[in-house]
């Protein structure tokens, strides 16, 4: 950690202390070039990968998805189905991974919980791991040095370093301090599935914060190590900052040792620059990931936007040494789609964000199409849409 690094935390943890601060420091930062992010989205959209990367990015994409129902109309028995597809997404291919998470409302955490063995983070298919095996390769197609968390290594420090700041998957638990994240927890990547639950009034966060830290105690309480919450976008866009932070606090101490995704609801946020505002705003409220979308507006994950995002994770690693994850979520259906996000992730913030820990797809059918693509690639022919469960 470097003296300017630590110079840079001192500060910025006095940015909450009032409203006063907050404005200035917000209205402060950069203005994001709508045109020049909107062409850079397209461009870096236009990427292609080679075909020995393919694979590899197939696999990372499944291991990032938070298998998602949030329907009025789900039930024990759909969220049983859901987990088991989550641990064994492919029954037939056992070296096929598991996704990250499932993410449920909490009134079925209780299910999932149990579906997962009584506790959050169960082991599922090992397969899949980038650089266990052969020639290590970038995203790209490119050579790499197989360092950072996409091959099971900790994050760097914002002056380099790799000890001290990012996971450790030493088999013991993860100690994100000083990265992110938090301390005791199971590290993710393959094999792991863990338990989110929507939270705080989700999604239109329009409750008492009594109501929303009641909502994120019980679902913590049944089960769940993760935790999306949803900001309240009315207060955001009156200038009520210091409102959103400290909701957004009083939260993250709820969960106890769950992470907190921070939900900004983009589209409902108009512009550019209110996204890096929003941004900024949670991470300095102490968010472990920045998430898009509820998926229940018209407007969800756009690559535009998660650049935005990626750029404020980015940003605020060089600013204070802590890393913090970006979920995009709804809208992200095909393998296409969720190549030209990987793309973006490694040419905006870098391999740093290429894992699990740190990158998400908050998605239902996504995982259907990674899956019949990843077939392909195996067997040369492409499997119906039937073949899979559809969720």
């Amino acid at each position: 950690m470097t003296a300017t690094t630590t110079s840079a935390r001192s500060d910025l943890s006095e940015v909450g202390r009032s409203e006063a601060t907050l404005r200035s420091f917000l209205h402060g930062l950069p203005g994001v070039d709508r045109v020049g992010a909107e062409q850079r989205a397209a461009m870096l959209g236009t990427r292609s990968i080679k075909t020995s990367a393919k694979a590899w990015a197939i696999d990372l994409a499944i291991r990032m998805v938070d298998l998602t129902t949030l329907e009025g109309a789900d039930t024990p028995g759909k969220v049983r189905a859901l987990v088991a597809k989550a641990l064994r997404p492919d029954p037939a291919d056992p070296s096929c991974p598991s996704v990250a998470a499932v993410c449920l409302y909490p009134a079925m955490v209780p299910v999932a919980a149990a579906a997962l063995g009584g506790r959050p983070g169960a082991t599922g298919a090992l397969g899949g791991r980038p650089g266990a095996t052969g020639a290590r390769i970038g995203l790209l197609g490119e050579p790499s040095d197989g360092r950072g968390p996409a091959y099971g290594e900790p994050a760097p420090t914002a002056d380099g370093s790799h000890d001290g700041a990012g996971a450790s998957h030493d088999g013991a638990g993860a100690s994100h301090d000083g990265a992110g994240g938090t301390p005791g927890r199971a590290p993710g990547g393959p094999g792991v599935v863990h338990l989110a639950s929507v939270a705080t009034a989700f999604p239109s966060g329009q409750a008492p914060l009594e109501i929303k830290l009641a909502d994120t105690r019980a679902a913590v309480a049944a089960g769940a190590d993760e935790i999306d919450m949803v900001i309240s976008r009315g207060a955001f866009l009156s200038g009520r900052y210091a409102e959103v932070h400290d909701e957004i606090v009083a939260v993250k101490e709820a969960c106890g040792d769950a992470h907190l995704k921070v939900i900004l609801e983009t589209g409902e946020l108009s512009t550019y620059d209110n996204v890096r505002r929003a941004s900024w705003l949670a991470m300095l409220a102490g968010a472990d990931f920045i998430k898009t979308s509820t998926g229940k507006v018209p407007v969800a994950a756009t690559l535009p936007v998660t650049l935005v995002m990626l750029e404020a994770v980015r940003d605020f690693r060089a600013a204070t040494g802590r890393q913090v994850g970006v979920k995009p979520a709804g809208g992200i259906r095909t393998t296409k789609d969720a190549i030209k996000y990987l793309v973006t992730v490694n040419e905006t913030a870098g391999e740093d964000w290429l894992h699990p820990d740190w990158f998400r797809f908050g998605a239902s059918s996504l995982l259907n199409d990674l899956l019949m693509q990843r077939t392909k690639l195996t067997s040369g022919v492409y499997s119906g849409p039937d073949y899979f469960t559809l969720d």
